[in-house]
């Protein structure tokens, strides 16, 4: 007896509706997984999209550039590695020629001084900057720091520092108050200049934080730097999604620069490679595989173990469509198309659930602390990509659970399978 494909899939949901409790069970806890998957995806994405869109957008920028060797020994910001003027005239030539790439960059002068209010003494971690190009940059910084700011783009001036809270209350220190920065330059000199506490700071990652800017005119004079100098260059991407891409672009471009050793004279850094919250990052993306690992779990378990009882069950029907000429091949593709329609009607009914529950998430407004920053709102999405992902995952487990099942199934001698009772 020939089934049309299309007839074999009525007959496959009609008898999924004879087993209305089984199905509805197993369908049940296919839905869940899925809806779980949907929920922590969205969630734990939007979580890290946000937290590194903090770091990026108030302290580290997307890209960096350095002189070769400097990020090996960042943790003493060492001043013997600045880019001299001719570096900075090409690294600002080689931006103005992707500027389809780089949507803004700002130019830093990163140094440890000793801060003294004329009674105690302690050190801190500068960065001199022009405000204009780091609040381009940047645009999230004014966010940290605790006064208003009226000119973002006026928010450290010469003569002035910002210094972070644990510092300002350490010593006593509010806004207007005079204070010495000692700092060696990189002959080894010291040398010292008076400046004035515009405003605070709060630190990104907690408590122990010790950055605080000045402008990068004050720097060159504390560190008696001559012409143009700097030793770090913060990169803003018009597309942050395209990271990978921006950076493979930037480093065949500056491959074409060497030192005096014939050696690529920069070094381009994600800003992964100089933080420790890419740890984080790469954390959530495995709980977010081990989650659809649990998901691929439930669903061959549900659909094995309703597959298998519903071939035990019908054994005595699968001899009487055999004995009538059906083919074992036919008796294959309809057990197969039972698995295959409860997985996709229970995708289908979990990635609608699983949306919903998504816009419920960003109707509630959850609202949540990082480090010092205050009341961020979770954001939840997931993108379309990703419930593809998941849905033909769901599918494709469902089919290949069916397959044992359905193979047993269309083995079975009509005449063995009819005297069973």
């Amino acid at each position: 007896m020939k089934l049309p494909m299309k007839n074999i899939f009525k007959i496959a949901l009609r008898n999924l509706l004879r087993y209305k409790r089984r199905t509805m069970m197993t369908s049940l806890l296919i839905i869940i997984g899925v809806v779980m998957v949907i929920v922590f995806s969205g969630v734990s994405d939007s979580f890290k999209s946000m937290m590194i869109g903090s770091i990026t957008d108030s302290m580290l920028g997307h890209l960096q550039v350095h002189r070769r060797g400097y990020v090996s020994s960042i943790e003493n910001m060492p001043l013997h590695l600045n880019i001299n003027e001719q570096g900075i005239n090409n690294l600002e030539s080689l931006f103005d020629d992707n500027k389809e790439v780089i949507d803004a960059y700002s130019y830093r002068i990163k140094f440890s001084a000793m801060l003294s209010n004329y009674e105690e003494t302690t050190n801190i971690r500068l960065t001199g900057v022009f405000p204009e190009m780091e609040n381009a940059t940047c645009p999230r910084l004014m966010e940290r720091i605790i006064e208003d700011v009226p000119d973002p783009d006026k928010f450290i001036e010469p003569g002035k520092i910002i210094i972070p809270e644990n510092i300002s209350r350490g010593l006593k220190l509010k806004s207007g108050d005079e204070v010495v920065l000692v700092a060696n330059n990189k002959d080894g000199s010291v040398n010292g200049i008076s400046l004035q506490v515009s405003h605070t700071m709060e630190g990104l990652v907690g408590p122990t934080g010790r950055d605080g800017f000045i402008h990068i005119d004050d720097a060159k004079v504390l560190l008696r730097i001559e012409g143009d100098e700097i030793n770090e260059v913060s990169i803003r991407l018009k597309n942050p999604d395209r990271l990978n891409s921006a950076q493979k672009i930037l480093n065949e471009e500056l491959s074409r620069f060497k030192n005096k050793q014939d050696q690529p004279a920069f070094e381009l850094h994600t800003w992964a490679d100089l933080s420790p919250f890419s740890t984080i990052a790469t954390i959530v993306d495995l709980l977010i595989i081990t989650v659809k690992i649990v998901l691929i779990a439930i669903v061959l378990v549900s659909i094995l173990n309703v597959m298998m009882m519903s071939v035990y069950e019908r054994v005595s029907e699968i001899g009487t469509i055999s004995a009538i000429g059906t083919l074992p091949s036919k008796v294959l593709w309809l057990f197969l198309a039972e698995g295959f329609s409860l997985g996709i009607i229970s995708t289908l009914i979990g990635n609608i659930i699983g949306v919903i529950a998504l816009l419920v998430i960003n109707m509630a407004g959850i609202s949540f602390s990082f480090g010092r920053m205050k009341g961020i709102i979770l954001e939840t999405s997931i993108s379309p990509s990703e419930l593809l992902s998941v849905s033909l995952i769901v599918i494709i487990i469902a089919g290949v659970s069916s397959l044992y099942p359905a193979m047993k199934a269309s083995k079975m001698q009509p005449v063995d399978a009819l005297r069973h009772v």
